[in-house]
């Protein structure tokens, strides 16, 4: 009743034309309402501004290439992000190349060959990611245990951090220990530089070049038959799922299944190779953004930047099968490496090959399920290839009229041509 009386003696000393004094009492209203307004306004205008720039900050400092995907983080089997608890790499705190070198010889010590061990005679293979990788012979005292080996060579002049990089690889394949299904660490040689990682030698060399071989009307090459049939795919295909399992029981992944990453012997033992991305995640709990991928290779999750995984592993051996039974065809000829994640989006997965089974492009199809919990896990996808196996023809051989035009092949798959390690005189 008070504020009635007032508001009512308020008016009546209004004159008529003084409206602003009518509307007097609703002045807190009139201000702090928009003033609220604007300064909510302001504020979200601020955040979404603040999230343009971070995004864009993000993209320069990962641009990607074409045909090839930067890497996201690693995901372990229960979600979790990061490496291995019992990381076996321990950054070294050494700050000059001579203290770091005596702190690992020491604690390398088992591994240590005395280098005039090595032949002087070195077969260059192709220039990796840390330095140059050679064939050559190593000779123990015992002249018949003889034997060839793989030489990776650290770069040189090499810094502090490469260095301890190169180390770390080296402690890596001490931890994963031996597989007969993957590349064996032989020693190394870190007393002093040049530093040398020493590993067995295929002499047969990566299923891709043994793919593409098989192409050319030959029986047998350096004692390798080169006639592939359908049975013989489910054996190498078995393999290296034996691979991936050992990977998997130690929490980890290895990123790049592809047959340019295997390795192949006379008896068609696959060993796999290319362990970069295992080491990356072991040591640092993550794949590093200048880590690449080609892009037909990898799960949807993968593409979209999404933390990876084994899964991701399943979906490539899926388009592992597809190499293997197209004598190394590019996989999905059709679509351009950029455009690739657009073309899965639209449910489009690779048609069936004419040399392929129906119980072989089941299996493909079941590897590219687009939510990974609908993929099989590496055991249950093992014994599926073992059934498949007890059918599947041993007779036929695949065959593919077209030799392989390596340039071509590596502009479609959306790989550079350096990194395909075959020989020219054998295509």
């Amino acid at each position: 009743m008070g504020e009635e009386k007032a508001m009512t003696q308020m008016l009546k000393e209004c004159s008529l034309s003084d409206k602003l004094c009518i509307l007097w009492h609703q002045q807190y209203e009139i201000i702090i309402i928009p003033a609220f307004l604007v300064g909510a306004t302001l504020i979200i205008l601020g955040v979404i501004l603040w999230l343009f720039i971070r995004e864009k900050r993000a993209q320069q400092q990962s641009p990607g290439l074409q045909g090839i995907a930067p890497e996201p983080p690693f995901r372990g089997q229960n979600g979790e992000a990061g490496g291995h608890e019992g990381s076996v790499f321990v950054p070294l705190k050494e700050t000059s190349v001579e203290s770091l070198l005596q702190t690992s010889t020491h604690a390398l010590a088992k591994l240590q060959i005395p280098r005039e061990q090595l032949s002087e005679v070195l077969e260059w293979i192709y220039n990796g990611s840390c330095g140059a990788i050679y064939r050559t012979k190593m000779h123990p005292g015992d002249p018949a245990k003889s034997k060839d080996i793989v030489l990776k060579v650290l770069k040189e002049p090499a810094r502090l951090h490469e260095i301890q990089d190169f180390l770390g690889r080296i402690q890596f394949y001490q931890y994963l220990g031996k597989h007969q299904n993957l590349v064996q660490l032989e020693g190394c040689c870190t007393e002093r530089e040049p530093l040398y990682m020493v590993l067995e030698d295929v002499a047969q060399g990566d299923l891709l070049s043994f793919l593409w071989t098989c192409r050319r009307d030959v029986m047998t090459m350096d004692g390798l038959l080169y006639d592939l049939t359908e049975k013989q795919v489910y054996h190498i295909g078995k393999q290296v799922l034996l691979a991936l399992e050992f990977l998997q029981d130690k929490h980890l992944f290895h990123g790049d299944v592809a047959a340019r990453n295997i390795l192949i012997q006379c008896d068609l033992t696959a060993k796999l190779c290319g362990l970069g991305l295992a080491y990356e995640v072991h040591t640092q709990g993550a794949i590093t953004s200048t880590r690449t991928v080609p892009l037909k290779w990898l799960a949807p999750e993968r593409l979209l930047l999404r933390p990876a995984g084994i899964r991701g592993d399943i979906w490539s051996f899926g388009i592992l099968l597809y190499e293997m039974v197209t004598l190394g065809a590019p996989p999905y000829p059709e679509v351009p490496p950029i455009s690739i994640l657009q073309h899965l989006q639209r449910g489009k997965i690779m048609k069936r090959p004419s040399s392929c089974t129906q119980t072989m492009y089941s299996l493909m199809k079941s590897c590219w399920r687009w939510k990974e919990d609908r993929r099989p896990s590496v055991r249950e996808l093992c014994s599926r290839l073992e059934t498949a196996s007890r059918t599947a023809d041993d007779k036929a051989v695949l065959q593919v009229p077209e030799l392989v035009v390596p340039e071509l092949y590596a502009a479609v798959a959306g790989i550079g041509v350096k990194s395909l390690s075959y020989s020219y005189s054998v295509l």
